[in-house]
């Protein structure tokens, strides 16, 4: 493999903190007197920063609001609750099937990897300790350590500084176009990880090398 790293988005691409983020969005909801969101509805802002999702389900663009339910979201589940709330997104994340293979299959090659990701640094770092799989990953640059949210390359170049790489040694993986948009902005090479909401026809726009079914079919064609 001629990659000297492979960077990996988290929401639906290694991993799924669905019932979490659903719980924050019906909270975030009922507290300012909206009508419950469905699972499915929610699903499709995976990705987005809470106040993008916010905005995109309820057309609501007031950065008050948004701010509010932002605020509600992260001291029900987010990296401000405490207790069982704090618990459901870290013990109730779970990786999906071949991400651990894969990011261990990476390690072994020498392969750096990295998660690159909207949701809190200090999350991602938590839900790999409980799963005691912490040492498969070199770096994780959450939102909350960037100014600039994806598709904005902050993060991934910040990334790649850390890591010592330049971007053309580097593979980025991810389940959204938003994904897309960040390694096209950055200079990586993109593969599309279909384990989410977005259907393969929306990355055609933006470069690719691949489309992944799943993990399993990305390590394959990764040669690991």
């Amino acid at each position: 493999m001629s990659y000297q790293g492979v960077f990996f988005d988290f929401d639906y691409t290694l991993g799924d903190s669905t019932p979490a983020i659903a719980e924050g969005y019906r909270r975030g909801f009922a507290a300012l007197g909206l009508p419950e969101p469905t699972v499915d509805q929610v699903r499709t802002t995976v990705g987005m920063t809470l106040q993008d999702g916010y905005a995109f389900l309820t057309g609501d663009r007031d950065p008050a609001r948004q701010e509010a339910f932002f605020h509600t979201f992260q001291h029900t589940v987010g990296v401000k609750a405490q207790g069982d709330d704090r618990k459901l997104m870290i013990e109730g994340t779970v990786l999906f099937p071949g991400a651990a293979e894969l990011l261990r299959a990476l390690r072994d090659a020498g392969v750096r990897t990295a998660i690159v990701s909207t949701k809190p640094g200090p999350t991602i770092r938590r839900i790999f300790d409980h799963q005691g799989r912490l040492d498969l990953l070199d770096l994780v640059i959450g939102g909350d350590e960037v100014h600039h949210s994806k598709p904005h390359p902050e993060g991934l170049r910040l990334a790649l500084e850390k890591l010592g790489l330049r971007a053309e040694q580097v593979l980025f993986c991810g389940d959204t176009v938003i994904d897309a948009a960040t390694a096209q902005a950055g200079g990586c090479d993109f593969c599309a990880v279909l384990n989410g909401t977005t259907q393969a026809p929306a990355f055609q726009p933006f470069p690719h090398v691949h489309i992944a079914e799943d993990l399993n079919d990305l390590q394959s064609w990764l040669k690991l």
